[in-house]
């Protein structure tokens, strides 16, 4: 059995983290037995060396290996593809066909993006886990399969069967080992190493001298929040080396390539995931402090401009004056104390806690509820879809969600 140093050079593998080094550690391991495993991780993150390594060091490795991403796959096909067909079974089934997991028998099969399996799918396969036993779409003759079974999937699985969209039996018989893979931005060391190997890359492929950043631009990179994880850092390598005519560039060109966004991207990458309405919430509510912030503020100046002047207040302002003189020094920052609360009531829960009238605010949310979520994600979407040229896998790898999710989007959007 390969070491991690040599499985590393094997797989072309770039970094040390600890916790890329713990995932293909976990992998090693488990290799020589059978039991399932499941490789969590957020899209991007290298997810799918993890079944590669495992059956190179496993009994199965002189067999089959086949990799399904369920997600590219419409939900009328799928049962076909896995379990094969029989002739006539549906309309243009001209022949009989081997799904894979006929195929892969004796070897591994890889189910990439499991998460997105139709539920009538999600029984297929728990039998063929349970028993070894599928039949094919139109047949009645039980047929076996001896495959080892490794599944990966971005979606919160926990919420996915909360929410009746995938089977629990199910994740707990992929689920006997875990192995996480890191996203990009939690392994910051390794982030300049990948970008030297991609622009080492490109430098060949292109037949041009390689990419150097200054130091300011490594230490942009490093923090950058990488939404699209090790698949975004790689295409942005590829873009900045080709467009790019001087070999080293400065930390403001690397900003022209990716300027912070602080929402968008992780709006639309959570879609997945069911959290897009937390994250929008949070970043609505967040501007809505900043923005209270700033009323209060200008009031409060104004109230205590007033007061030393000694000028005339009228009797309906007498109370509102003594609130903001009160509470002073409350206002001025002692935001960081703030927590979120419950989506139903954050606003006037807020509101409550200053003990000022949701009135007095009804321009600031005029403002707030003009955000909209499906516009932006809209916009993300069709810039995506023009950068790409219509190509809807690479956008999707841009957008961070899978094709399947990016057709729905397109439609919902009216966007063909």
């Amino acid at each position: 059995m390969d070491n991690l140093t040599t499985i590393k050079q094997r797989f072309s593998i770039i970094g040390n983290d600890p916790g890329l080094n713990r995932a293909l550690e976990k992998a090693i391991q488990v290799a020589p037995t059978d039991i399932s495993v499941l490789v969590s991780g957020e899209s991007g993150v290298g997810k799918e060396f993890i079944p590669k390594i495992i059956h190179s060091q496993s009994a199965r490795k002189h067999n089959n290996y086949i990799a399904v991403n369920c997600g590219a796959i419409p939900e009328g096909t799928i049962d076909s593809e896995l379990f094969g067909h029989e002739k006539g079974a549906f309309t243009g089934a001209t022949t009989t066909r081997k799904g894979y997991f006929e195929v892969a028998d004796k070897g591994t099969i890889f189910l990439d993006e499991v998460g997105e399996l139709p539920l009538p799918t999600q029984v297929r396969l728990l039998r063929v886990l349970e028993s070894g036993e599928f039949m094919k779409v139109g047949s009645s003759e039980i047929q076996k399969t001896d495959v080892r079974i490794v599944a990966a999937t971005n979606v919160k699985m926990e919420e996915a069967i909360q929410k009746g969209k995938f089977r629990e039996d199910l994740y707990y018989r992929l689920n006997t080992v875990q192995i996480d893979m890191p996203a990009l931005r939690d392994r910051k060391n390794d982030i300049p190493l990948l970008f030297r190997k991609f622009a080492s890359d490109f430098a060949t492929k292109y037949r041009m001298p390689p990419l150097e950043l200054t130091p300011e631009a490594i230490q942009y990179l490093v923090n950058y929040p990488w939404p699209g994880n090790i698949r975004q850092l790689r295409n942005f390598a590829e873009e900045i080396s080709v467009v790019e005519k001087e070999r080293t560039v400065s930390l403001e060109k690397v900003q022209s390539y990716l300027p912070y966004q602080n929402s968008l991207p992780i709006l639309v990458n959570s879609d997945k995931s069911g959290n897009s309405s937390d994250h929008l919430e949070r970043e609505i509510l967040f501007k809505f402090l900043l923005e209270m912030k700033q009323d209060l503020n200008d009031l409060r100046s104004l109230t205590l401009d007033l007061i030393h002047n000694k000028e005339n207040i009228s009797s309906g302002n007498q109370d509102i004056l003594q609130r903001v003189i009160r509470e002073k020094d409350t206002a001025e920052t002692d935001f960081s104390q703030l927590k979120f609360y419950p989506k139903e009531d954050t606003q006037t829960s807020i509101i409550q806690d200053y003990d000022f009238d949701e009135s007095d605010f009804e321009e600031v949310k005029e403002q707030d509820e003009s955000l909209s979520l499906q516009d932006k994600e809209k916009e993300m979407i069709q810039k995506a879809l023009e950068k790409h040229k219509g190509k809807r896998r690479s956008a999707a790898d841009e957008l961070g969600i899978s094709e399947r999710t990016l057709y729905r989007k397109i439609k919902q959007y009216d966007l063909e």
